[in-house]
């Protein structure tokens, strides 16, 4: 299976608003996707429960608040944390607060996050270049000291892309690529998934992606070692 570099995986998205008519402006559709592909993931992963999201500024982000809301309707109870908000995404938050979706204001100390029962980090996508701004910094650190599970969404938020862990991130309990794996993931030793349902046959067999066959009509697939 391939691995994507972060030039790779920027022009993978573009080919697919381009030439395989997703939606261009925002997203959206992939968004919609990806983010069912998550809550099906912690659906399978966890009984239904009380957890945090934690969402940021970007389509990574608006997968996030997509899983919160199917994962509300599969009976869970999220919590969302969305610090820096984003014209964008706004009509996903208010789809959040029509279905009665808890926002909270301020970060948990590192104690009370450990009394959920998962974490999911949608912060940053692949896309990701730069230095870690406030208040992300302060969570990423924050999250490098819990207990909770994480479930990581494409790319553990403090990760290189490319590199993986250079010392900033955190570990996560569980990683689900979207779309395909990115170089990173090679790095990361536990339980390794595949969502967003969304890559045609001829793009895959394009790009050489190797991708593991879904099983039925699931929206994720866990990727063997073997595939590293």
């Amino acid at each position: 299976m391939k691995y994507l570099n972060q030039q790779e995986a920027i022009d993978f998205d573009k080919e697919l608003f381009h030439d395989g008519g997703f939606e261009i402006a925002s997203g959206l559709q992939l968004m919609e996707l990806a983010g069912l592909s998550v809550a099906q993931l912690c659906q399978k992963l966890y009984s239904p429960c009380e957890f945090l999201i934690v969402v940021g500024p970007g389509n990574n982000g608006g997968d996030g608040l997509v899983a919160a809301r199917h994962l509300q309707l599969f009976g869970y109870t999220p919590i969302i944390y969305y610090p820096k908000r984003i014209d964008k995404l706004q009509h996903l938050v208010d789809q959040c607060n029509y279905h009665g979706i808890q926002f909270i204001e301020k970060f948990p100390s590192t104690e009370f996050l450990n009394k959920y029962t998962f974490i999911v980090d949608t912060i940053f996508g692949y896309s990701f270049k730069g230095d870690i701004r406030a208040p992300f910094d302060s969570i990423i650190k924050t999250l490098k000291e819990v207990k909770a599970p994480i479930i990581a969404v494409d790319i553990p938020s403090g990760w290189d892309v490319e590199q993986g862990n250079k010392g900033f991130g955190y570990e996560p309990a569980v990683l689900i690529s979207l779309g395909a794996p990115k170089l990173c993931a090679k790095t990361f030793k536990g339980p390794h998934y595949l969502g967003g349902r969304f890559i045609p046959e001829r793009l895959a067999k394009k790009l050489d992606l190797n991708l593991p066959p879904y099983p039925g009509s699931d929206q994720f697939v866990q990727i063997p070692e073997s595939s590293l």
